[in-house]
């Protein structure tokens, strides 16, 4: 079925054009521009897509300013000499078969009134966790959950009892309650399970794919990552991300949604503890009898500060952790050079993993390893080409104040000492020279390209380690939604929107 899916929608993805993506100046797509809405969206990121729909859908008269030119956020897709790289999307988690429900995929679908097949979402093929200098010890996984918990036993067979009473705490919490307590995510683990190196094996997922805090995790955090990654599974569309973005756009138009594109947001005007206005980048005011802000809650208190001239003491600190990621463009598919089995590997060589801000450049001791060619295409589709991502954690501050030549150069030695970490985790290629015959173009983001196209604080992709569970502010009617609200991923991001679209706005009658 999830074949049949794929191929039925691959060409009604491909036929529709990028141009809806993208949007002019500062000014609506449609003819209905006023000063005034009910709700503000801040950021066309997913939890602002999401939120937007959520709220059109009931009649709210709602409008999203974005300061670029393309929608996503953390989430999106840039084009070099006519290829389009996606940004962020490795994999959507959170998957679930058709048939599965109450899970965030099938809460989400419902509440955004979109039907299932419109995603066109393909499974993985098979994930693994590697650690030691070469992959000595690997844990693989599918959307199978089965899969991973017989990988446990025959690895670490005394560990199974414990795994399994952990395993049972993560089905039975609560992750998307909004006043959860906070707890140390290692402290519960360590309850039940008791080597170290699994321990490892398990946060090191959980954490690159959405950990802000280093070291550790809030608990109610490694749930919903956990839960994600090992009790669903990973898919994606075809033609990744635009395919997620097409779909939000058209519901959220259909809807009668507004959107304001290369419209940035200067400031925040208060009076009273309410925010009053928008003041946007073109110097427009714009009212709202609310105010959703997705872009982060370091960088919404900046807008509040902005617009008090730095009287404001800042509650949230920017996340500490930031990341580099290679993008290597293969003129054959990885599988011809013996790489066609894997997914996605997550990789850590040394004994002890680490996962804090970075001391060098990179580290690429630890990271991530994504072949989009490896998702369960169908047997009449696939990438026009071979992709191979690789990522490492990276440090903000030793990359943002480079001049522009030792910048360049660096991103070319850090490129090539990555690959090279990487493909240790890999199957030997068929001759040394292999991977560079089969390359046709490259490139590679920094800490310093998110902050530039993100806005975000410090390159940092899963934002403040501080988070905010119901979206309140100390300003009345401005809430926080996406990865700063606490729920996390694609698919959390969408909840986010949604939830907070939901508890503050349209449950109260607002």
């Amino acid at each position: 079925m999830q074949e049949r899916a794929c191929s039925r929608f691959r060409g009604r993805v491909t036929a529709l054009t990028d141009y809806r993506l993208h949007a002019g100046s500062c000014l609506s797509r449609t003819l209905n521009t006023c000063t005034h809405y009910d709700v503000a969206i801040i950021g066309a990121g997913m939890a602002g897509l999401a939120a937007g729909i959520r709220l059109a859908h009931f009649g709210k008269k709602v409008c999203i300013f974005e300061r670029h030119n393309v929608t996503g956020g953390l989430n999106s897709f840039y084009s070099i000499d006519g290829r389009k790289y996606d940004v962020g999307l490795h994999a959507m988690t959170n998957f679930v078969r058709a048939g599965v429900k109450g899970t965030p995929l099938t809460k989400l679908l419902r509440q955004l009134r979109i039907e299932r097949e419109e995603f066109a979402l393909c499974e993985q093929k098979r994930s693994r966790v590697a650690f030691g200098p070469q992959g000595e010890v690997s844990l693989t996984f599918t959307n199978d959950f089965a899969v991973f918990e017989s990988e446990v036993a025959r690895q670490f067979p005394a560990q199974m009892d414990g795994f399994r009473r952990l395993i049972s705490v993560i089905r039975a919490y609560d992750d998307v309650s909004l006043g959860a307590q906070p707890e140390s995510a290692r402290a519960v683990v360590r309850r039940h399970v008791t080597d170290p190196l699994l321990e490892d094996m398990l946060f090191c997922p959980v954490m690159y794919y959405g950990s802000a805090t280093e070291h550790d995790m809030e608990f109610g955090q490694f749930v919903i990552m956990f839960k994600a990654l090992f009790l669903e599974g990973f898919a994606r569309p075809l033609d990744g991300v635009r395919v997620i973005l097409r779909v939000l756009l058209d519901k959220y138009r259909q809807a009668g949604g507004e959107r304001r594109m290369k419209c940035g947001v200067k400031k925040i005007l208060t009076r009273d503890g309410r925010a009053t206005a928008l003041l946007l980048d073109d110097g427009t005011e714009i009212t709202a009898t609310h105010i959703i802000s997705t872009v982060g809650a370091p960088e919404t208190e900046r807008l509040l500060v902005a617009a008090s001239a730095g009287e404001r003491t800042p509650q949230y600190p920017p996340g500490a952790l930031s990341y580099t990621e290679t993008i290597t463009v293969l003129d054959r598919e990885p599988a011809a050079l013996g790489w066609g089995d894997d997914t996605i590997v997550f990789f850590n060589d040394s004994e002890k993993f680490t996962y804090a801000r970075s001391e060098a450049q990179v580290d690429t001791r630890s990271g991530v390893i994504c072949m989009p060619n490896n998702f369960d295409f169908g047997p009449d589709a696939r990438l026009p080409e071979g992709l191979f991502r690789c990522t490492c954690l990276a440090s903000y501050d030793q990359w943002v104040h480079l001049p522009e030549d030792r910048y360049l150069a660096e991103k070319a030695r850090w490129y090539a000492e990555i690959q090279k970490s990487a493909q240790r985790f890999l199957p030997p290629l068929p001759s040394a020279d292999a991977l560079t015959q089969a390359t046709v173009a490259t490139d590679m983001f920094t800490p310093r390209t998110i902050t530039k196209y993100t806005g975000r604080l410090g390159g940092a992709i899963y934002g403040s380690p501080q988070k905010i569970r119901d979206g309140r502010t100390a300003i009345d009617n401005l809430y926080i939604a996406g990865t700063d609200q606490g729920f996390l991923g694609i698919i959390g991001a969408m909840l986010s929107g949604i939830s907070m679209a939901n508890f503050h706005i349209l449950a109260a009658g607002k």
